[in-house]
């Protein structure tokens, strides 16, 4: 088998996984066992939709990392991990879905050959991808194993990106830029929504000045007239109205890397309601971005924007910010650092955030985001689209 085209030089995985072991050292994990898909793509440059079934990557004090999966992803990991053959290992199909035999006591059996039976292992009980079962699974096959919470310790290892992974990022934010622009365009009263859809998911793939659109880690969000109050919702056949706002919760991606952005429209004249809420969001993301340099916390971004907004009158009870890189479903947040009260974190350059800042209330929402790169000075807009409500005559 030919060897995979790596999308980081060796030495970066590598640079990647020292960081890795000295955090596990500093808990005092001997070894640790990845399962968030993300984790094991930056730790070792596996890339495939196989996170439907139980994989991991282990990481262990000295030599490289070890794929583990399901044996007709084996050849997926060959594909894309920078690891040789011997790393890879696998569990046989019949463990797949039984309720006779889990995958989690193949690992443990080879956590036992390989003289950890005793040793103390991170696993990430909160991550999506590590069910209940899978732990019990596991711990009954190496009773003498103690485990310990490492579910946010490879993701605090990828919040400072490298000059490769910013690239891929600001390729991220061109594709969403042109998502957008596409929006402005067919954006009309009697559009149907699933149509706007179809030509978002055509730009976002087709992606733009060379950077392919991957898949998004969430499918495009959008909230229009009263369904505005709530963040999360999907679209439906339901035509675009005249004099009715609609917000667009999207994420441009690249090999991985997202993007996400956030714009109201308003199809018509808008209210005062709306213009207010404009005036208020956007200067509080002044405030904050001011804020947003190497030195401050992240409690003080959040603080900048809520002083102001609050002054408007305006109440944010969620966070207003999270770390930002590589991501797969279901989410493209990295589950680190927010913008939030209480959220020390100092920042440095090399971060990545996305500042959400939208509001939602009972009957009425607005979502204006943008998606930085902590620099020297002010921070980097990773998309370049108007920071502002869109009007659109109609």
């Amino acid at each position: 088998m030919t060897m995979p085209e790596l999308r980081f030089e060796v030495s970066e995985y590598e640079t990647r996984l020292t960081g890795t072991r000295q955090a596990m050292q500093k808990t005092g994990i001997d070894v640790l066992i990845a399962t968030d898909p993300a984790n094991m793509a930056w730790l070792t440059g596996y890339d495939g939709w196989s996170f439907t079934q139980h994989q991991c990557v282990i990481v262990r004090m000295d030599g490289p990392p070890i794929w583990f999966g399901r044996e007709m992803d084996a050849n997926g990991a060959r594909r894309t991990a920078y690891m040789d053959d011997s790393c890879i290992r696998s569990f046989a199909d019949y463990y797949v879905q039984s309720d006779q035999c889990h995958p989690m006591t193949v690992l443990g059996q080879m956590v036992a050959d390989e003289g950890w039976g005793s040793a103390t292992i991170g696993v990430e009980k909160d991550s999506y991808y590590f069910t209940h079962a899978a732990f019990e699974a596991l711990a009954a096959a190496v009773p003498n194993v103690t485990f310990k919470d490492a579910t946010r310790l490879v993701k605090w290892q990828r919040i400072i990106k490298s000059p490769r992974e910013i690239e891929y990022m600001r390729g991220a934010g061109k594709i969403v830029t042109a998502m957008y622009k596409r929006v402005a365009e067919i954006l009309r009263p009697g559009a149907k929504q699933s149509d706007i859809v179809a030509e978002i998911y055509q730009t976002a793939i087709r992606g733009v000045d060379g950077f392919w659109g991957d898949y998004p880690s969430a499918v495009p969000l959008i909230g229009a007239g009263l369904d505005a109050s709530a963040p999360h919702l999907t679209w439906s056949d339901r035509p675009i109205r005249a004099n009715e706002s609609i917000f667009f919760e999207l994420a441009g991606v690249h090999k991985r890397y997202h993007c996400p952005l956030s714009r109201t429209f308003y199809l018509g004249k808008p209210s005062q309601k709306f213009l207010d809420a404009e005036k208020a969001i956007l200067e509080g993301m002044e405030a904050a971005l001011e804020k947003a340099v190497p030195g401050s916390t992240c409690e003080d971004v959040a603080g900048a924007y809520y002083r102001v907004i609050e002054r408007y009158g305006l109440i944010k009870p969620s966070r207003t910010g999270y770390s930002i890189g590589m991501g797969y479903p279901p989410a493209w947040g990295e589950h680190s650092a927010s913008f939030r009260m209480g959220d020390h974190t100092e920042l440095t350059s090399g971060m990545a955030f996305h500042f959400m800042s939208g509001l939602w209330y009972d009957d009425w929402g607005i979502e204006i985001t943008e998606s930085i790169l902590i620099t020297r000075g002010r921070p980097e807009c990773l998309a370049l689209y108007p920071r502002k409500l869109i009007i659109i005559e109609c």
